[in-house]
């Protein structure tokens, strides 16, 4: 049995899987509506939160999988990338949990987490493959040839995909999360309707801030009465803007096997627009515990006590 922790951002979560990647838990309790009227998520917020939380997430995802401590023989924790002061709660956490029963801990890469949320039962994908890795932080594109990691083909240059869509929802006036409220809106809309561009950088980078300008003049030059009219039309131009440059930079790189992971690949549009990809199942694409105990199965865990000086990381490992 592995549980894993996960606190990177705005989402506690505790799972318990099998060394199979049988999910037995998954609980995962979102403090979206919490920073929905900041418009985003505040970090010392999300920490506080964090804070309050975990215990009784732990809890619970034990008592639904009918297991206790005695049962677990691994602790797996994500150690970054995330808010700093966020990943610190899930850490001392699992520290603790690790040592009072004095078990194995293995530290995870949150963009591990995402790309094992692929491995977990009932329908595991084996690498290799290239794996388009979109959410609220990442955008990346990654060669993944084994379970135990993978190497970065392309990244954003400056907003990442998910980010976007939540900047373009706070345009729009449509809330936080921004992604799934554009997702709705836009298939009410023409995707058509407007022209906004699709940076072509050299590589296989991406780069949005641009997308994200072009929307603000667009919303700019509209009164409120137009504005709300074609609210729609606008959501859905911006939605298949982003999503046009996704496709284009996962086809470019020119691979029989595609696989799709994060937050963004929950948006019916790109899984529409990708329909042979390997795509996480949905309760997987936002932030959770499942795959980073999947990811776990895939690291060196560090023996009992030696992981008390470990540190999280915000950006990278040191």
């Amino acid at each position: 049995m592995i549980l894993g922790l996960e606190t990177s951002c705005d989402e506690t979560a505790a799972a318990v899987i099998t060394d199979d990647g049988e999910i037995l838990t998954n609980v995962v309790s979102s403090q979206a509506d919490l920073h929905a009227k900041y418009g985003g998520v505040v970090p010392e917020v999300a920490s506080r939160r964090h804070l309050e939380l975990v215990t009784p997430v732990l809890r619970e995802a034990l008592e639904e999988a009918g297991v206790g401590l005695e049962r677990i023989e691994r602790i797996a924790v994500t150690q970054g990338p995330g808010l700093i002061g966020a990943l610190l709660v899930g850490l001392s956490a699992a520290k603790a949990l690790a040592w009072a029963r004095r078990l194995p801990l293995a530290p995870v890469n949150h963009l591990h987490g995402h790309v094992a949320s692929l491995y977990l039962e009932p329908d595991p994908v084996d690498p290799p493959f290239l794996c388009l890795l979109a959410s609220g932080g990442h955008t990346l594109l990654l060669d993944v040839q084994d379970h135990g990691g993978f190497t970065i083909l392309g990244t954003t240059l400056d907003d990442a995909a998910g980010e976007a869509f939540d900047k373009g929802a706070r345009l729009l006036g449509l809330g936080y999360p921004g992604g799934a409220a554009i997702d709705r809106l836009a298939r009410e809309g023409d995707p058509e309707a407007y022209e906004f561009p699709i940076a072509r950088v050299p590589g296989l980078d991406f780069s949005f801030s641009g997308l994200k300008t072009a929307l603000l003049y667009t919303v700019r030059e509209l009164d409120a009465v137009e504005l709300e009219r074609r609210k729609a039309d606008l959501a859905a131009s911006y939605q298949r803007a982003i999503i046009t440059a996704l496709v284009e930079r996962a086809e470019q790189a020119k691979t029989d096997r595609i696989a799709v992971v994060g937050g963004v690949a929950a948006n019916s549009e790109l899984r529409a627009a990708l329909p042979d990809a390997a795509l996480a199942p949905l309760e997987l694409c936002t932030d959770n515990a499942a795959m980073i105990a999947s990811a776990g199965r895939y690291v060196e865990a560090i023996p009992f006590a030696r992981y008390l000086a470990l540190d999280a990381y915000a950006s990278t490992a040191a």
